[in-house]
């Protein structure tokens, strides 16, 4: 017979987290997962594991609306922007055009006082930059927790609306992900149960195998779990702490998925 199979480093570290798993969920600190076993973990990207870099913030955002002649104050930039998805939601209609994506960028330029000829020039400008995946940062436990997951053998994927390529954002950013689904492409916006379903198909696994993770309650979490998918809110602000189901970092993401103790990351 020949030599047994070379293991690399990191598959004697994939056995191992397998091992440690079967023997926990036979220990029976894992009875949440007795009956219906984990299979996949779904992932919101922006403010999940992404954020705009300063190219997309509220000074940006002012010096882009004086090269269209527009004043905007960057104090106003919050409040503009949560009105904005105020609007958005009050037409739920849940289909990705470009158009939505410039209306709802040009509300923001109007309620930071650019209430003028040059707004939606300027909305037009900004959500191209919204395009560009070097404009966003990963938190810094996206990597090792992802990784973490990896070790259990768990499927990963994406979901998230805007206007970027995300699976050319996932290759960018070196994201180890199966699956990655952006309303772009996919022709609907969260919370439509479409884009989740595509997610789940895509990662082969039903509702049931598969946990949402997201920042946005009525996006990621009620999307999630009108399908029957548990769903778990990152609350990186802590401004949702009535929420039963919730983290505050993703590297509290092993423990709440009910994975052992021993492979807490951060």
């Amino acid at each position: 017979m020949g030599a047994p199979p070379a293991t690399t480093g990191f598959g004697r570290r994939r056995f191992g987290a397998r091992r440690v798993l079967r023997a926990f969920l036979r220990s029976g600190r894992g009875r949440r997962y007795s009956r219906i076993v984990l299979r996949a973990v779904i992932f919101d990207v922006d403010f999940t594991l992404s954020r705009p870099g300063p190219e997309l913030g509220p000074e940006a955002y002012r010096l882009l609306g004086v090269a269209h002649g527009l004043q905007l104050d960057p104090e106003r930039y919050e409040d503009a922007r949560l009105a904005a998805f105020a609007d958005l939601r009050a037409h739920p209609d849940l289909v990705h055009d470009d158009e939505t994506w410039i209306v709802f960028t040009e509300d923001i330029v109007r309620g930071m006082g650019g209430d003028a000829d040059g707004a939606r020039a300027c909305a037009v400008d900004m959500v191209r930059r919204w395009e560009i995946h070097a404009n966003f940062d990963l938190y810094d436990d996206v990597v090792p927790v992802l990784a973490a997951l990896r070790g259990f053998d768990l499927r990963l994927g994406l979901i998230s609306n805007g206007q970027r390529d995300l699976e050319e954002f996932a290759a960018h950013h070196r994201l180890d992900v199966d699956v990655a689904v952006g309303s772009k492409s996919h022709g609907r916006t969260k919370p439509h149960a479409s884009i989740f379903q595509h997610a789940l198909e895509a990662l082969g696994v039903s509702a049931a195998e598969a946990v949402m993770v997201g920042d946005s309650r009525e996006d990621d979490i009620d999307g999630a779990r009108a399908l029957g998918m548990r769903a778990i809110l990152l609350d990186r602000a802590r401004i949702h702490p009535a929420e039963s189901d919730r983290i505050i970092t993703l590297f509290q993401l092993p423990v709440a998925l009910g994975l052992p103790d021993g492979l807490r990351v951060g």
